[in-house]
């Protein structure tokens, strides 16, 4: 491999099958239930390799690539320290393009095999290693993905189908505090700006008066979208496979965890809102699922909502991708369907490669599920040096099971713990913590303990001041 590598472990053997992944550690597991499906399609033992940009401590996965990030500070400003930071999913993508050892691995792969599939969380077009040929994304087509991820196009196509919430598009910084200003006395509990494309709060905020705006978006000339913020209780999210312009696949309804108005760090499930309500979740997103088949879009996405007190359901956006849930649902579902029943990234390859779901598809009903599960992100807001270290846990889907056979009535993992003595850059997932009961109220306890463990982790005195032992 190429010296400009973090860190790889790639060993290949002729008599497997290959396929790739390429995206961050928090969906490698995903790629398990490919590799059970290919290896059944095949009649070969299937593995896949892992192409990703996370900067850790230690790797306890097999097949590992790991990609610097772009975008890394220059030395002066680390200590000599390794970086982790969230990577630019464009920009990485790019890198691993370009990348001659990504070149060559495929070229080695494709002498044992006539295809080859690169499995990604999300399709966008900045990745261009599916022009070679023999070789083709295992998602959603790249160009739809992005057109359909973008706000402006979600609320145009979506009004009078499903509740959107009153919206404007603004063309430019003018045009937005123009439209805001009048819009202020109309809109009393708040403005939402939201830039075309974002996720997880990281490019919108609730705004409240025009220095609002010029804070979070006053160096940013572009075209925006501003919808009515309305006071809520609830954000839930549902999780979901579009075949075509008929089929339409729904995994089940979680909560979102908001904090701060519009930053995601997880979700529960099942969602605590009624089943009326869940039931109308569930048939909103059917009505967006149809509209994006006949789009042409093929795979998984997800609908995010919010209820108001008075139990009305509002849309808030599509994710034309895999959520953060997409792992945990897939081993709740397990649990829940039927034993053969497809996983979701097996119903996302019959849709993408068929157009159709399996003759054994099952789609869970709105009954009490044998498990509960929660997720929490840890994204650290400034950044800092880790002075602590949680060994990476393998056992989530093992977690599942026992708990849903009455073998454990509890059971948290921590997930992707970057490890001692990095440098941790705002916005990072320092790890994740994922909490599985028989009751909610024991989720909640696992993610609590989990939290408190993480941030034993970071050092809070100093973002480059050095660990010392305590």
């Amino acid at each position: 491999m190429d010296d400009e590598l973090f860190f790889t472990n790639v060993t290949y053997d002729p008599d497997v099958y290959y396929f790739l992944y390429i995206g961050e550690l928090k969906c490698y597991d995903l790629n398990r239930f490919l590799a059970e499906m290919f290896s059944r399609r095949t009649g070969r033992r299937c593995e896949w390799i892992s192409i990703v940009p996370d900067i850790l401590n230690q790797y306890t996965h097999r097949n590992l690539i790991v990609l610097p990030p772009p975008g890394v500070p220059a030395e002066p400003e680390t200590g000599g320290l390794p970086v982790s930071l969230r990577a630019d999913s464009a920009r990485f993508m790019e890198a691993v393009s370009a990348h001659p050892a990504v070149h060559r691995l495929i070229d080695r792969i494709l002498s044992g095999q006539e295809h080859l599939f690169i499995h990604m969380y999300e399709s966008i077009p900045e990745m261009t290693l599916d022009d070679r040929p023999r070789v083709s994304l295992l998602g959603p087509d790249k160009e739809l993905a992005r057109r359909l991820n973008n706000k402006a196009v979600q609320y145009r196509m979506l009004a009078g189908t499903v509740p959107v919430v009153d919206f404007r598009i603004c063309e430019s910084m003018a045009d937005l505090l123009t439209t805001t200003e009048q819009l202020r006395p109309l809109w009393p509990d708040g403005i939402f700006v939201s830039r075309l494309y974002s996720a997880a709060g990281t490019a919108s905020a609730i705004t409240r008066c025009q220095e609002d705006i010029l804070r979070k978006f006053g160096h940013l000339d572009e075209q925006y979208l501003i919808s009515r913020y309305i006071p809520h209780l609830h954000d839930p999210t549902v999780l979901a496979v579009v075949a075509n312009g008929d089929e339409v696949y729904i995994a089940g309804v979680a909560d979102q965890r908001i904090e701060d108005g519009n930053r995601f760090v997880g979700s529960t499930y099942p969602s605590i809102l009624p089943r009326q309500i869940t039931a109308r979740l569930r048939e909103y997103t059917r009505r967006v699922g149809r509209l994006m088949g006949r789009e042409g879009y093929r795979g998984i996405f997800g609908c995010d909502y919010l209820v108001d007190a008075d139990m009305r359901v509002h849309f808030v956006e599509i994710n034309a991708r895999k959520q953060g849930t997409t792992l945990e649902f897939c081993y709740a579902l397990e649990q829940i369907l039927p034993p053969g029943s497809p996983s979701l990234p097996e119903l996302e390859y019959h849709a993408v490669l068929e157009g159709r779901f399996p003759a054994d598809t099952v789609e869970p009903d709105d009954t009490p599920p044998p498990v509960c599960w929660g997720t929490y992100n840890y994204k650290l807001r400034e950044r800092h040096v880790t002075c602590g270290y949680i060994p990476q846990n393998i056992h989530e889907r093992e977690s599942f099971c026992r708990v849903a056979r009455g073998e454990l009535f509890k059971d948290y993992v921590i997930l992707e713990h970057i490890g001692s003595r990095h440098l941790v850059m705002p916005g990072t997932f320092l790890a994740r913590a994922v909490s599985v009961a028989r009751e909610p109220d024991d989720v909640r306890e696992g993610l609590d303990q989990a939290r408190r463990m993480i941030e034993l982790t970071i050092d809070n005195r100093n973002q480059m001041q050095e660990c010392r032992p305590q």
